[in-house]
């Protein structure tokens, strides 16, 4: 799958970006398919320049552009401000799952500490209840 982003270029402090189109596994400023402008946000205002062409030609293959780049684009007006290609990643992580909590019956949870108790070995039960007095007098002291 293919994405239309910005790839950093510049030096420390001074970040200047090409807008390429990569495949989505690749690194930031790793391998490219193709460079389809330039942005350059410390200039005032700031600098964009892309082609038109090359981005709507990606587009129609099936690249995808990030956020920030369809900023940019709608800025230039080669996207539509409405033709937001798909939703936010930022808005689907937001989105509530729904969910659903099963109660168990209430016979079951007898029965298991039924067969907990069976399969204890006698004298193992008692010093549990004393385990637990002990716990339960160290709270009440503090």
């Amino acid at each position: 799958m293919l994405r239309i982003r910005l790839r950093r270029v510049g030096k420390k402090k001074q970040p200047s970006y090409r807008i390429v189109v990569a495949d989505v596994r690749a690194p930031r400023d790793g391998a490219i398919v193709e460079q389809v402008g330039h942005y350059n946000p410390l200039t005032d205002p700031p600098t964009i320049v892309v082609n038109a062409d090359k981005v709507k030609h990606w587009m129609g293959v099936g690249a995808k552009p990030s956020d920030t780049v369809v900023r940019l684009l709608q800025r230039e007006g080669v996207l539509d401000k409405s033709a937001v290609p798909e939703a936010p990643a930022a808005a689907v992580a937001d989105a509530e799952p729904e969910v659903v909590i099963e109660e168990p019956a209430a016979e079951e949870p007898e029965a298991a500490v039924d067969e907990a108790e069976a399969e204890e070995p006698e004298g193992a039960g008692e010093a549990t209840e004393a385990s637990e007095a002990d716990k339960v007098a160290k709270i009440a002291e503090a």
